[in-house]
């Protein structure tokens, strides 16, 4: 059985002291948490995206599992390039769960839009050994009046930190949809690791516009058994130019 950890109330209020003093001079940010594609497009040069994860909860048979916060934070370029930060904190076992940095590129802009993200996967995890490498293809597709845009993403990963070094690819779909102040999406994701099923998941999100803030919201539910059974996440997002 998994574990459950689980979030303090002191670690929530942090986090959202911290998204409320950034958000007293920043406009939202178009960034994708809380689905797990992602745009082939980058922040605007010189424009720091923050997306603070307040609590992530998968569901598998009896365990259910808590992590947070959740900590992305992408630093726009000129000429389409972005970095980009990940990183997963576990206040109940205080230490990190996970971690990744690397870069997006996105060249080929216009009504379909191409790029490449590639990231190390750094050990930061107790006993973890070695860097791993995730890497994929991004393509977004936008109807003219930017109503609907749908994204489509392909790649695989090497992830030698482990006791084990895990090899295999993910692929997934997003359809976006505006509709006033929201932007609710669609997604199919799978991935699969070398010697094991697939990992299928369909779920469905919301990014809700209020003033300087986003609100975003996300379930995906397993299709296949390797899947968990349920994954919840909320996050709150804004972006900083400077």
């Amino acid at each position: 059985m998994n574990p459950r950890r689980f979030v303090s109330s002191g670690g929530c209020t942090a986090v959202l002291l911290i998204a409320f003093a950034v958000s007293l001079f920043a406009p939202c940010a178009w960034a994708f948490p809380p689905h797990k594609t992602t745009d082939a497009d980058t922040a605007d040069p010189r424009t720091l995206e923050l997306r603070l994860g307040l609590v992530q909860l998968e569901r598998e048979a009896d365990a259910t599992e808590y992590a947070g916060p959740l900590l992305r934070a992408n630093l726009g370029l000129p000429n389409k390039v972005e970095l980009i930060s990940e990183f997963e904190y576990r206040l109940g076992d205080n230490e990190f769960g996970d971690g990744a940095a690397g870069l997006k590129w996105a060249p080929i802009q216009g009504q379909v839009s191409y790029g490449i993200e590639t990231l190390a996967l750094l050990p930061v995890r107790p006993g973890d050994r070695g860097v791993g490498l995730e890497s994929q293809l991004l393509a977004t597709w936008r109807r003219s009046d930017e109503a609907v845009r749908v994204h489509f993403n392909a790649g695989g990963f090497h992830d030698p930190r482990g006791n084990q070094t895990i090899n295999g690819w993910r692929a997934s779909v997003l359809a976006e949809f505006s509709v006033a102040s929201y932007r609710p999406g669609i997604e199919l994701f799978v991935r699969r690791k070398d010697g094991q099923d697939i990992d299928l998941r369909l779920g469905a999100g919301v990014i809700k516009s209020a003033g300087r803030f986003e609100f975003r919201s996300a379930a995906h539910v397993g299709v296949t058994r390797q899947a968990p059974d349920v994954v919840f996440n909320f996050w709150v997002s804004t972006k900083l130019p400077f």
